[in-house]
């Protein structure tokens, strides 16, 4: 008997000895890269934090930047990537799909706000009803980020232009552009923000997410002018910017829209078990969507799509997370 028993023993310690790799390797597990747009690094950097706590075998390697300039990097480069995360909805539509994406899901919305900090020019006299004034004064340094590379650039210009119709001052708009030279053009919104604190720079147009997560002070603006409420479109319309198109010597012309963000996963992604896991963390309200709440950027409770169609080609991970909204918010 004891013989018998320790040759049961040894048989099924080597059965134990072969599933429980198996086991833990059973969840998603290996190397998950994420594209996303320069405004979602602090909440998306406490985001990974959180998900590989809870998924230890995943390691999650992002790269943030303009939006345009990431979805680029996936189309036109050729970068491997397992997610792209836009600050504009609409970059993921021009540059990934139908190509390297089926579906866009909006997950999030933000604002402009013009940031400052104490040794601002000025700091201690602007307010919401003299922003443009001061922005016009030859000392005053002030940028904003490159429109051709990143969503925040292109509405900045978009808030100057709505701010002269809304304000009705003919000229407003090109008065300001003249007093902003190129060298404060910079690539991605989030640059901007070192050059504030360094005091190289006045004022600088950012996300409110932004400015609220880097401690700065900043003006908030009417919703007729921050691209920040939905049922202002009809308004932001009017604004117009022309970008850099796909091909060289091309451009498209981009149109007034509430700041929506949106979120997919790339068709040949390289980790796609690791990737829904992720997406369903990201856009679970006790999750991911609390964290972006909590660093002042407002999720949309539950996340949607724009058609049935789309819905349905979603992972089934993330089906009960997204609903279907025509409504473009």
């Amino acid at each position: 008997m004891k013989k018998r028993e320790i040759v049961i023993t040894a048989i099924l310690a080597g059965l134990l000895a072969t599933i429980l790799p198996l086991s833990v390797q059973a969840g998603p597990h290996g190397k998950l890269t994420i594209f996303h747009a320069g405004s979602l690094t602090v909440p998306f950097e406490k985001i990974e934090k959180a998900f590989e706590a809870e998924y230890p075998g995943v390691d999650v390697q992002r790269e943030a930047g303009g939006s345009t300039k990431m979805a680029r990097l996936i189309s036109e480069v050729g970068k491997p990537a397992d997610i792209m995360a836009s600050a504009d909805y609409k970059v993921i539509d021009n540059n990934l799909i139908p190509a390297f994406a089926v579906w866009n899901v909006r997950f999030a919305a933000n604002q402009l706000v013009l940031c400052y900090t104490d040794q601002s020019r000025d700091a201690d006299q602007i307010n919401d009803k003299n922003w443009y004034d001061i922005l016009q004064k030859k000392q005053v340094v002030w940028g904003h980020s490159d429109p051709n590379l990143d969503p925040c650039g292109y509405r900045s210009i978009m808030v100057l232009q709505l701010a002269e119709k809304f304000y009705n001052i003919p000229g407003l708009y090109q008065r300001l552009i003249d007093n902003r030279p190129r060298k404060n053009i910079r690539p991605k919104s989030v640059e901007l923000v070192n050059l504030l604190k360094t005091g190289h720079m006045d004022y600088a147009w950012e996300y409110l997410s932004v400015a609220i997560q880097h401690g700065l002070k900043y003006i908030t603006l009417d919703d007729h002018i921050n691209l920040g409420n939905y049922m202002y479109d009809g308004f932001y319309k009017q604004a117009q910017v022309k970008v850099t198109g796909k091909k060289p010597n091309t451009w498209i012309t981009k149109q007034g829209q509430s700041c929506t963000y949106g979120i997919t996963m790339i068709k040949d992604a390289p980790n796609p078990e690791a990737a829904k896991a992720f997406l369903r963390f990201l856009l679970s309200p006790e999750n991911g969507l609390k964290t972006l709440k909590e660093m002042g950027q407002p999720p949309f409770v539950p996340c949607w799509v724009p058609s049935r169609e789309m819905a349905d080609a979603l992972p089934s991970e993330i089906h009960s997370l997204v609903e279907v909204k025509n409504q473009a918010k």
